[in-house]
């Protein structure tokens, strides 16, 4: 047997000013060839699982790209073409058994709306019978196009998405089944209305959890191959964004049609619960300052990497220190200047610094604002490090060159590259211990949760300034399909069929 084995990775945030470049999926990890196996072999990963599937099997593998970048605006051109050109070659050769696909499914390129869908159109076009399994994060917004296009389909259960692996596992096993000829995988597939937003798709939460854990249940039917629900990507502005379900089922396409019916009304019913609610920034910081036992995580969500955001956004440190909270470590503000600036002065030295709002952000009328801030530089670092946590697990990652700025009261990791804390590793790589912080200040939204949950003593959600936000009054959407819950009022609206 022969298998291609690849990842295109990206979500897509329409909103943001932080292009998206090669060179920024170089940063988080290009690797093509060999390398591929050197990246992933042994990592929580669908690659991962891809990789294993073909060792137990004795499978020839090729593996032309595995490429992910953080979440930023439209990936250019230039870099969807190098990256989709590199496995519809690899597809071209010919001699493939199958192909697994890692793939993130909220790409949005420059030039094409529907990453994901145009990848796996321009492979159909060249291999119209080559079976073609793909994983999707749980935040894809799915199309026709990829449903058109694929032969087994599975998305990630849980976000924190420690589940990464065992999805692909699923997806990758599911197949070799079809190659055996033991199954025929037939793919239902729908979407309900509901620009889900992202705070209230943690799997420990309601109503994801529950969604989840009737996916579960309809798997556990032998006919059910995976049942998968997407809560989507709302920040990527394209007309099939929200949330939606597919069922792959072993020839009965009535038992995947019910299925995934099922899962949609289960949507539909609860899609108020899939609505953030507000609290206004002052309040939300005055009851953390009344929190005495720590560390109590605060999330600056609005402007999470993890989503897009730019990391430099200034509003809710400036809300901390006006409020006079003391022993925050935060993590982390991205500021490549301010730390040329430190690594100058070297460890020790006590310097001035303008720190973050470089970044302007126009989608949501706003200008990026530094903060002068006085401190000390307390150590340096390379930025790399191998996460050891449930998330992403083995895999190398890097800041770049990084400092942590110390203010009195703040201990500041400031990077050169993006990065969300998910792991411990963003404080422990350049000496903190955040276990004995009072606050943890996290750019993030869920992810926080793999590393840092069994650490807080308590959470609460501020609502800064950013193009992750979860105020839809901010964003500007052109492209989505109307009408839509909840930009438009559909409360008491049947679930369209």
């Amino acid at each position: 047997m022969k298998f291609l084995i690849a990842m295109m990775k990206h979500e897509t945030n329409t909103f943001s000013p932080v292009p998206t470049d090669l060179q920024r999926f170089r940063d988080w990890g290009l690797h093509e060839g060999e390398a591929v196996v050197r990246a992933y072999k042994g990592t929580n990963h669908p690659t991962g699982a891809f990789l294993d599937i073909a060792a137990e099997l004795g499978a020839e593998v090729v593996t032309p790209v595995a490429a992910e970048a953080m979440p930023s605006g439209y990936v250019q051109r230039e870099a969807y073409d190098y990256l989709s050109d590199r496995i519809v070659d690899a597809v071209a050769e010919g001699g493939l058994d199958a192909a697994l696909l890692d793939l993130h499914g909220a790409m949005v390129a420059e030039h094409e709306p529907d990453g994901e869908g145009g990848l796996l159109e321009r492979i159909r076009a060249i291999a119209p019978e080559l079976p073609i399994a793909v994983t999707f994060d749980m935040h894809g917004n799915m199309t026709q196009r990829v449903i058109d296009n694929a032969t087994i389909i599975n998305g990630y259960k849980s976000y924190p998405h420690t589940d990464m692996y065992v999805s692909g596992m699923q997806a990758g096993r599911a197949l070799v089944r079809a190659l055996r000829g033991e199954v025929a995988p037939v793919i239902a597939w729908g979407q309900v209305p509901i620009l889900a937003q992202t705070l209230r798709m943690g799997t420990a939460d309601e109503p994801m959890k529950t969604m989840q854990e009737l996916c579960r249940a309809e798997e556990r039917d032998p006919a059910i191959l995976a049942a998968s629900v997407f809560g989507g990507f709302p920040m990527a502005d394209i007309p099939d964004a929200g949330l939606s379900a597919i069922v792959v089922a072993d020839k009965e396409r009535a038992k995947a049609d019910a299925a995934c019916a099922r899962l949609l009304d289960a949507a539909w019913a609860r899609k108020d619960d899939f609505v953030y609610r507000h609290e206004p920034l002052e309040q939300a910081v005055a009851r953390a300052k009344g929190l005495t036992e720590g560390p109590v995580v605060l999330l600056d969500h609005a402007d999470n990497v993890g989503s897009g955001g730019t990391s430099d956004s200034m509003t809710v440190i400036a809300e901390l220190l006006r409020q006079g909270l003391q022993d925050v470590a935060v993590a982390a503000v991205w500021d490549p200047a301010a730390v040329k600036v430190m690594m100058a002065a070297g460890v020790g030295a006590e310097v001035t610094l303008d720190l973050g709002g470089k970044t302007d952000m126009p989608s949501i009328d706003a200008r990026g604002k530094p903060l002068r801030l006085t401190g000390k530089v307390r150590r340096l670092s390379d930025g790399a490090w191998v996460v050891r946590g449930p998330m992403y697990t083995g895999s190398r990652v890097t800041t770049g060159p990084t400092a942590l700025f110390d203010t009195g009261g703040l201990s500041i990791v400031v990077t050169s590259l993006h990065h969300e804390p998910w792991d411990l590793g963003i404080f422990t790589a350049i000496g903190l211990d955040p276990r004995h912080c009072r606050y943890l200040l996290l750019k993030s939204r869920i992810h926080y949760r793999a590393g840092f949950a069994p650490l807080a003593k308590s959470t609460i959600t501020l609502d800064g300034v950013g193009v992750t936000t979860s105020d839809n009054s901010l964003l500007k959407f052109q492209h989505v399909r109307r009408p839509i819950y909840p930009l438009d009022e559909m409360q008491r609206a049947p679930r369209p069929r």
